[in-house]
């Protein structure tokens, strides 16, 4: 098969496309011909050879945690699911033509495998970080760097829990974010008094790792407010960072359950075929996106 793998850390050409042995589900795994891969900030991260702890690299490796696609293998151990099905969800080396899946879910009806490719971790992250900060009913989160595929699924979430929602994003997106129920601002010089003058902030995320944790913190009033997934200096400000991964089945359940009532839907904002793993790391990385960005194989 064709797989997307790097046998050095570094930039965006440490990418290749080679071919691979087929992988083979192991006990209570899928394995599943890939139709899309989504696209994560934790691609180029572990890229780049940052230290995640909840994803240890051995070299070469392949590249990807989500994927939607058809399922051609079934592990020992696996009830509920065929050959044949449609389903989404959460591995490794899902930049290929065939990955294998340790938790999934059926694609809902209606979502191209693109579409679903966008969602497991991003959902996954989304539900994590919401309750790690703390957030309520009827308080106001502030999310800084709002408009990506986590910030996406933060603001459509939080509104169904009855949270209102400031989001910071470049000047391109602000109808996005109040299209997805936020109050919306730019960031850049004065952001902070812009988001002041739209409420007070009961909790915060970072979700761009933008230099802004110190203004989060003045902000709510209390590092144990504000959660980071993107700033690894996050402790030196006495703020979390959240880097491990939840019960990603779970969320999986809750992502399914959302999307078919209509109350969760994140937009993909460009495709890249296999062979452009690294320029879709390259627009992933300088930010700015609306939505999510998947691979197509």
């Amino acid at each position: 098969m064709k797989r997307v793998s790097f046998a050095e850390f570094g930039g965006p050409d440490v990418l290749h496309l080679e071919d691979a042995e087929d992988p083979h589900a192991g006990p209570g795994q899928i394995r599943v011909a890939v139709r899309a891969a989504g696209v994560n900030p934790v691609d180029w991260r572990v890229r780049e050879g940052q230290i995640l702890g909840a994803h240890p690299v051995t070299l070469p490796a392949g590249v990807g945690l989500d994927a939607a696609g058809v399922v051609d293998e079934v592990g020992a151990g696996v009830d509920g699911v065929e050959v044949g099905d449609r389903v989404f969800g959460e591995g490794a080396s899902a930049y290929a033509e065939f990955a294998v899946l340790s938790a999934w879910a059926r694609m809902p009806e209606g979502l191209t495998f693109e579409e679903a490719a966008g969602y497991p971790s991003v959902v996954e992250t989304a539900l994590r970080i919401l309750r790690e900060v703390g957030v309520r009913p009827g308080q106001t989160l502030l999310v800084s760097g709002a408009s990506g595929g986590v910030g996406s699924a933060v603001l459509q979430i939080a509104r169904e829990r009855g949270i209102t929602v400031i989001g910071t994003a470049g000047a391109a997106n602000q109808d996005y974010l109040r299209g997805l129920g936020a109050r919306a601002t730019t960031y850049g010089e004065g952001w902070v008094e812009r988001v002041r003058r739209l409420g007070d902030v009961d909790a915060a995320l970072d979700l761009a790792g933008s230099g802004v944790l110190r203004d989060l913190v003045e902000l709510t009033g209390d590092p144990g407010k504000v959660v980071s997934i993107a700033d690894l200096a996050a402790p030196e400000f006495g703020v979390r960072f959240s880097g491990v991964a939840g019960s990603v089945p779970d969320a999986l359940a809750e992502a399914v359950d959302l999307i078919a009532r209509g109350k969760l839907h994140i937009p993909v904002a460009k495709s890249y075929p296999l062979a452009e793993a690294a320029a879709a790391h390259i627009d992933s990385q300088a930010g700015h996106t609306r939505g999510r960005r998947v691979i197509v194989v």
